[in-house]
């Protein structure tokens, strides 16, 4: 991908570096702007095309990488990492939105080639996944990916084909697993960091608008950052009380239910939806286990370090606790720092499948 100016040396607004760009290739003076303008428009920096380097955040920074690129019209975009240098919701967002360009007929780039150590990206983006070896580098293996788009990274296909690829990188091929081997244990996910009443909240702003809403339509009218409206709405898609279909934002059953309930009962449908998620499963277990049915939160604190490295485990055990909170699921005692179950919380609701 071409690197962007503002992300260099470059002090002038992203705008002019653009039309300095196009110029040198040696378009006449109205194509170059109606390119730059297309190029702007496509990567969502409308209103920015003055701002200058020290304005922008990574993300935007990446935008205008993007944008130089697709100004020329390319037929094959080539991109390297385009993702590593920005924050996972960031790259998210980027990710979905060079895909939307990407399926647009009649328009260039026809195919992109994407470098990536991601292979959770990897899946989630390309049709064809090409594995190589290091030293000498080789073709390692090809891998086709038929899953339809949009693809839903928590679907039981696409985390086959996660580890299917995994299994080539490490060299390590399985043979099958025997019938009766008991199915490997689900993949323990981070929490976005959302409180339950932002959450809550999303779900209401939701119903009073038919329970479909655009994306930045709401980071608009909630006046919130956009950074901030996806890490709520992640929170609710975890949760089954939304989906997102390409850039839309809709009510799912358990959301619809959940926001026509009472008090009460959403306060169990949340508790059903929280024991439908591994890390509250595995909490749940592991205060089974011990005498006094409590735990220690340094014990969950080194859980999430070895499970989740690139979290922050304290904003983990925050976040998971005012989940659990909000469900009468958990209690916890800040003073001894210990963790329960709530006597509310029915035993044979929280076994989970």
């Amino acid at each position: 991908m071409a690197t962007s100016p503002l992300v260099g040396r470059s002090r002038r607004p992203g705008w002019r570096d653009l039309l300095v760009l196009l110029g040198v290739a040696g378009l006449a003076p109205a194509e170059v702007r109606e390119r730059a303008s297309r190029a702007i428009r496509l990567v969502g920096l409308v209103g920015f095309e003055e701002a200058h380097p020290r304005e922008l955040s990574g993300g935007m920074k990446q935008r205008v990488g993007l944008a130089r690129a697709l100004s020329v019209d390319p037929e094959i975009l080539f991109m390297d990492e385009p993702f590593s240098q920005v924050d996972a919701l960031t790259a998210e967002s980027l990710r979905a939105e060079l895909l939307d360009i990407w399926v647009a007929k009649n328009r260039n780039p026809r195919s992109i080639l994407l470098v990536s150590h991601d292979i959770k990206e990897v899946v989630y983006m390309a049709d064809r996944v090409i594995v190589l070896s290091a030293n000498p580098g080789r073709v390692r293996s090809v891998v086709e990916n038929p899953l339809p788009r949009p693809r839903d990274y928590r679907s039981p296909e696409f985390l086959a084909l996660v580890d299917r690829i995994h299994e080539i990188i490490t060299g390590h091929e399985l043979p099958d697993v025997p019938v009766s081997a008991p199915p490997p244990a689900p993949a323990v996910e981070p929490l976005p960091h959302a409180s339950p009443a932002e959450i809550v909240g999303l779900l209401e702003y939701l119903d009073a608008r038919g329970g479909a809403q655009e994306l930045f339509r709401i980071a608009v009218d909630t006046n919130q950052e956009f950074g901030r409206v996806i890490a709520v709405t992640k929170a609710a898609e975890m949760l089954n009380f939304v989906d997102t279909p390409k850039r839309m934002v809709l009510l799912d059953v358990e959301g619809k239910r959940f926001v026509k309930a009472g008090p009460d009962q959403q306060k169990e449908i949340w508790r059903e939806q929280l024991l439908k998620l591994p890390l509250f499963r595995e909490i749940l277990d592991l205060i089974r286990r011990e005498p006094d049915q409590r735990i220690d939160r340094d014990l969950l604190l080194d859980i999430f370090v070895l499970g989740m490295p690139y979290e922050d485990p304290e904003l983990m055990f925050d976040t998971m606790a005012a989940w659990a909170r909000y469900g009468d699921l958990f209690a916890y005692d800040e003073t001894a720092e210990k963790l329960w179950l709530q006597e509310s919380a029915p035993l044979a609701a929280a076994t989970g499948p």
